[in-house]
């Protein structure tokens, strides 16, 4: 029996009943917008960075920079954005964080040179660093029945799925106008989401103090790792500042674990890491983006460098990896109901690592239609491995944590994918060549995807937390 046909007991419950899906109707359609939003704008860039150096210069390294200031802030500020949805409410933190994203997109959208543009990708990786966990924390409320819930995470994953779809190809085709419009079409979606906004329920609060020194710890941990990731392409492992960077990073992270365990209010709760459901799903995410993220990046450089196609051939290149991942998305959550999570994840962390070597082994001279067929593997991933990992992670994690394990699992991805970028980046600036930076790059993919594939299995076996 439905949920509202159980309720037709009088005109009041069915009243309750509407206002109640209304709301969640409105929710779920504002969480996939805003998803959809931030996962174009990282999808879309990758086509037009030749188009942006042509425009505002710089070499690979500053390439390397529009992509990872984004993703950087995005991750560091991630773990602070779930605690924000817990403390003041998934629907007012959404909307800050939407809005601060749209005015950045503005901005990136006018920059007049390179530097302005990294900085204004740094204040739209914070603006997208609260809307990710909070849009996933909207749902988790609206949804509160475990059934309804991974059918609302499938539409939700739906979202993001269509951005990166469309990305690849919106970005070439708005790069024959002009770069700055893949920033600029940020701003409609994003005001039609806040104006959905309005029409969705309260959330639940939690207030608690910040945790200053944890999130300062995170930031200078991530930042010197990437800047030693990126840097250590142009300049060496050996140099100063490289392993200056690297030396920062090790140092905060210790500081970071410390901290956590010694003030009143961490914003990541050690105790999250007692779950094996929590440990694994951050496994999975970080893997996952390495390859789903990175490969993008090498094949839209790959495309426009070596192969000389224009950025709408290049997006259109990836039309078939996308728009089948697009396609196959629907169905990730009743794949998963009849064979259960561990099935589709496994083989979509084994479709990364086969996509990958496969790349890796076809010879330079191949057409690139051939290259474009062999990554239809890494696409079909998406839908296999993000939607079941998310919905078991939002099941076995309480209520109240809903916020924090999120900003956890997707720090995790968006850390993968920007130290994808960075170390992929630094390995096709080497001195060996692109080429050879190329298929190094795809085999570390292949060996990072199988590595998570491995200890799937260990997380069939964990119990159910109750919120």
């Amino acid at each position: 029996m439905s949920l509202i046909a159980s309720l037709r007991r009088s005109p009041d419950a069915d009243a309750t009943t509407s206002g109640a899906e209304q709301h969640a109707g409105a929710t779920l359609t504002a969480a996939v917008l805003g998803f959809f939003v931030i996962t174009l704008d990282a999808t879309i860039v990758n086509v037009a960075l030749p188009s942006i150096r042509d425009g505002l210069g710089g070499g690979i390294t500053g390439l390397q920079w529009v992509v990872d200031s984004y993703t950087l802030m995005f991750a560091a500020l991630l773990l602070s954005a779930g605690s924000l949805s817990d403390r003041i409410g998934a629907r007012r933190a959404f909307c800050g964080g939407l809005l601060l994203f749209v005015l950045a997109s503005a901005a990136c959208g006018l920059a007049p040179t390179l530097p302005v543009l990294i900085a204004a990708r740094l204040v739209q990786g914070i603006g997208a660093a609260v809307t990710m966990p909070t849009s996933m924390a909207l749902v988790r409320h609206a949804f509160p029945d475990p059934a309804r819930r991974t059918r609302a995470v499938g539409v939700w994953a739906m979202g993001g799925a269509v951005a990166a779809a469309a990305g690849p190809v919106l970005g070439g085709l708005l790069s024959l106008a002009s770069w700055r419009m893949i920033f600029w079409i940020n701003l409609p979606v994003g005001l039609i989401t806040l104006l959905l906004l309005t029409r969705t329920a309260p959330s639940p609060t939690r207030p608690a103090p910040f945790d200053w020194i944890g999130q300062i710890t995170a930031v200078l941990g991530m930042g010197g790792l990437t800047f030693g990731a990126i840097e250590a392409g142009e300049a060496g492992f050996a140099a100063s500042q490289v392993l200056g960077a690297l030396g920062l990073a090790v140092v905060s992270f210790a500081a970071f674990v410390i901290a956590q365990t010694k003030v009143a209010h961490p914003m990541v709760p050690l105790e999250l890491f007692r779950s094996r459901v929590m440990v694994i799903a951050t496994v999975i995410g970080f893997a996952f983006m390495v390859g789903f993220y990175g490969l993008p990046f090498l094949f839209s450089l790959y495309f426009q460098q070596q192969h000389g196609l224009s950025a709408l051939g290049a997006g259109i290149a990836f039309v078939p990896m996308m728009l089948l991942s697009a396609c196959l998305t629907p169905f990730s959550a009743r794949i998963a109901e009849r064979t259960g999570p561990r099935v589709p994840v496994i083989a979509g962390l084994v479709l990364i690592a086969a996509g990958s070597v496969a790349l890796a082994v076809v010879p330079a001279s191949a057409p690139v239609w051939m290259t474009s067929l062999l990554l239809i593997p890494v696409g079909l991933a998406g839908p296999l491995v993000m939607p079941p990992t998310t919905a078991l992670l939002l099941e076995h994690v309480p209520g109240h944590r809903t916020g924090t394990a999120s900003g956890v699992f997707n720090t995790s991805r968006q850390v993968g994918g920007a130290l994808a970028v960075a170390v992929f980046g630094a390995l096709l600036s080497g001195s060996a060549g692109f080429e050879h930076g190329l298929r190094l790059s795809l085999l570390l993919a292949a060996v990072v995807a199988l590595a998570a594939a491995l200890i799937v299995p260990r997380m069939g076996g964990a119990r159910r937390r109750d919120a």
